[in-house]
């Protein structure tokens, strides 16, 4: 369930920050007592409004999900609202007047839409994320390149070593990447930091037993 509300008073506690919400509908209450619901997630929302560059990045991948699937650009605008309130839970929104939170968790979406359909990018991904670490756990989950977006496979940026059997080696502690077959031979032969400097991604910590990408985490 998602909803809105007001904080309406704030102060300092014991480690951690004492809020009072009040949420809209009476009908919350009810449910709040019937489920016995005791934990929630909050969303701040800082009034900060949509960046003109956050829009510039939106409507250039808008225009390349358009190409791929044939939809007009109002279209397909629309389609990836509409799957942005179902992924989320979140209300509809404005790209004239939303805030840069929701701006950037819906670039975040863009891009899994695309990764997850195979539709590339006419820029690099870097160009078009608002969230890098974001970005890279989408590709690794998806398998697809972090550069070019194109078919991947995972290159270790911290290396498993030598004698260790890659069938059974836990690499959960180490960071990794997904990459083409072009740009994994590419990270090989630059080496981390001019690879780094050069295509600006990099490796992450990624379970592959947690393949869950969540829209709205921070």
């Amino acid at each position: 369930m998602y909803t809105i509300g007001n904080i309406t008073e704030c102060r300092k506690g014991s480690g951690c920050t004492e809020l009072r919400i009040f949420i809209n509908g009476e009908e919350n209450e009810e449910l709040i007592r019937r489920k016995e619901i005791s934990h929630i997630g909050i969303w701040l929302d800082d009034g900060r409004t949509i960046s003109a560059e956050q829009r510039k990045k939106i409507y250039a991948s808008i225009k390349d999900f358009s190409i791929f699937t044939g939809y007009t650009p109002e279209e397909a605008k629309e389609v990836l609202k509409y799957l942005y309130v179902e992924r989320t839970g979140k209300p509809y929104f404005s790209l004239s007047d939303c805030s840069m939170d929701t701006a950037r968790h819906f670039i975040n979406l863009i891009i899994d839409i695309c990764l997850e359909n195979g539709i590339i990018l006419s820029d690099v991904l870097y160009d078009r994320a608002e969230d890098i670490e974001y970005m890279l756990k989408s590709c690794i989950k998806n398998r697809k390149c972090a550069i070019c977006g194109g078919n991947g496979e995972i290159h270790h940026w911290d290396a498993i070593g030598m004698g260790n059997d890659r069938r059974h080696y836990d690499d959960s502690r180490n960071r990794k990447i997904c990459l083409c077959r072009r740009h994994h031979t590419l990270a090989h032969s630059y080496g981390r930091e001019r690879f780094m400097r050069t295509y600006h991604v990099y490796g992450i910590y990624y379970d592959k037993n947690s393949e869950r990408i969540f829209i709205n985490q921070d």
